[in-house]
């Protein structure tokens, strides 16, 4: 380790880059994901001095670092770090920071800037990140001395974390990493979770009363493992059908016989229906965006079809759109076993009719007829929902190819579900590879479109890199899926740009030093996907499902 300077009263000296790292480790941060840059060399040496605390992963491109550390944070509950250089290298970590803003995800985007002499002289590579992504981060700062690296952190990580979580920028000009101050560490920063008031409680515990068709929409971040266990506590001891928002399928058991499905786009006609029929919504944690209200048509804004409980910890969301029956300002933890302590008012026959009724219209959704195809991806999810252990993460990216898992895979594994509520395509391979970086042990799989893989193809590098073993089904339908299907549907036959020319995706892996397979029919996938496992290596498994596949019950012929 360089030995610090001292000061001639004895102080320890420390240049930005090593209290910069310093007081990420002050908060428990253990990794930091991204692409090297000259602006910030001296944290890079800091990250060196501390390699055996703090893993820094080397990424190949910004934006698979950026949606990595939005995966790490999705899968662990805690801030995701990346750090980038300026102007280019922070355009392209843009992608993330958006993703993890729409998503509430906490994550901290570090910039290596210009020299401060040199500001707004339109110097190499400069930028104003407070006009770039002001409107895409909960707050944007450039640190002007090294002695306030640890306050500004610290507020960082609290701004991450607190109210609705999000991304927040931190700027750091490379004279301030450079220069020396004898500024202390502080304490890690302070989380206050907010927990709902007994009135907040009290009303709803009436309403549930009254209620013959309730239903429990969980979405949001910030959920915690005694938070999560109590959920489900209150889901059975209530007798409430649970929903989850779009792709919050990690949120809730899915095996769970209160369990009912996801609401939104990427969903099924079920749970959105049960939604409709609903006589009382308990939202909890959810924002109720476009994507889980299905453009605001499955509970009408502003005004809902039904009473309305919305929970959530951000004040500013509460009553922003929906003017619910009743507004509670908490965190979806806190709730939850503020919910479970209610006391029950014993089994109620009708409730428990209702639950059972939508559970099996669930499990019948699941049930799908034969797919057409040399492949049919009914069967392959089938077998992947049997064959993978319950502490699996599965990852996805956007396009119709994702709706496979987030439909048809029986997510158990709470935060195992890493997917982009935005639908940023190209999340979820460096999702996956991050989701091995949280938990090397359980399995995370990637279900992914062609076009979807080859937005950040390049990081099944990193896993290489690392020895890390997620394995990337690509179903390849050599087009862009989606766009394709709403291209047949408004201009039947005039296929325009979406038309995909792919290369061989398991000789690609190999090539990059993985392991790689292709199926061709539906009877190859499990033995191809065996293989696969056992090679112990980041595996692709090329399905080759044809051009008329479009998705589940999908096809470009009708």
């Amino acid at each position: 380790m360089r030995p610090y300077g001292r000061t001639k009263s004895g102080a320890i000296l420390r240049n930005g880059g090593q209290i910069l790292i310093s007081a990420l480790l002050q908060n428990s941060c253990k990794a930091v994901f991204g692409v090297p840059g000259e602006s910030y060399l001296t944290a890079l040496d800091a990250l060196w001095e501390q390699a055996n605390v703090i893993r820094y992963i080397t990424c190949r491109q910004e934006g698979g670092a950026c949606f990595m550390a939005a995966a790490y944070a999705d899968a662990t509950g805690d801030p995701g770090v990346c750090f980038v250089t300026r102007g280019a290298g922070a355009m392209n970590a843009a992608i993330g920071l958006h993703t993890a803003y729409q998503g509430s995800t906490p994550l901290i985007l570090l910039i290596g800037q210009i020299a401060s002499a040199h500001r707004d002289r339109e110097a190499f590579q400069e930028l104003d990140y407070r006009r770039v992504f002001g409107p895409m981060s909960k707050w944007v700062a450039e640190i002007d001395r090294p002695s306030r690296i640890p306050e500004y952190v610290n507020r960082a990580w609290r701004t991450a974390v607190s109210g609705r979580p999000g991304p927040v920028v931190l700027v750091l000009p490379e004279d301030v990493l450079k220069a020396e101050s004898d500024t202390p560490d502080l304490k890690p920063a302070m989380v206050t979770p907010v927990a709902p008031l007994a009135s907040d409680m009290a009303g709803i515990e009436a309403m549930l009363a009254r209620s013959k068709r309730p239903l429990l929409l969980l979405g949001g971040a910030n959920w915690t493992p005694a938070g999560h266990d109590a959920i489900i506590q209150a889901s059975e001891s209530l007798g409430l059908p649970v929903a989850v928002g779009f792709r919050r399928q990690g949120l809730f058991p899915n095996d769970h016989p209160n369990y009912i499905g996801n609401l939104g786009f990427g969903g099924a006609p079920m749970p959105n229906d049960y939604c409709r029929e609903a006589d009382l919504i308990l939202a909890v944690g959810s924002r109720l965006g476009d994507g889980t209200t299905l453009k605001f048509s499955l509970i009408p804004a502003p005004t809902p079809h039904c009473p309305l409980v919305h929970v959530h910890p951000g004040a500013e969301e509460l009553g922003r759109l929906y003017q619910a029956d009743l507004l509670v300002q908490a965190d979806p933890s806190a709730f939850a076993i503020a919910l479970a302590g209610l006391a029950s008012p014993g089994r109620n026959p009708r409730r428990a009719a209702v639950c059972a009724s939508a559970r099996r219209r669930y499990l019948a959704m699941l049930d799908l007829a034969a797919q057409p195809g040399p492949v049919d991806m009914g069967v392959v999810m089938r077998f992947l929902s049997q064959r993978l252990p319950a502490d699996s993460f599965m990852t996805t990216g956007a396009g119709n190819a994702s709706d496979w898992p987030n439909i048809h895979f029986r997510y158990r594994r709470f935060r195992g579900a890493l997917a982009p509520v935005c639908g940023a395509m190209g999340f979820g391979v460096p999702a996956a590879v991050a989701a091995k970086i949280a938990d090397p042990d359980a399995p995370a799989i990637y279900i992914g479109g062609d076009g979807d893989f080859l937005m950040n193809g390049q990081e099944f590098a990193t896993a290489v890199q690392y020895g890390l073993d997620p394995i990337f089904i690509v179903v390849d339908n050599q087009s862009y899926g989606t766009i394709r299907m709403h291209q047949e549907r408004a201009f039947p036959g005039r296929n325009s740009g979406t038309g995909l020319t792919n290369p061989d995706f398991a000789t690609v892996a190999v090539g990059y030093g993985g392991h790689g397979e292709t199926v061709e029919t539906t009877d190859d996938f499990a033995p191809a996907f065996e293989r696969a496992l056992a090679s112990g290596k980041a595996a692709v498994i090329h399905v080759k499902v044809g051009v008329e596949h479009l998705g589940p019950n999908m096809t470009v012929s009708p």
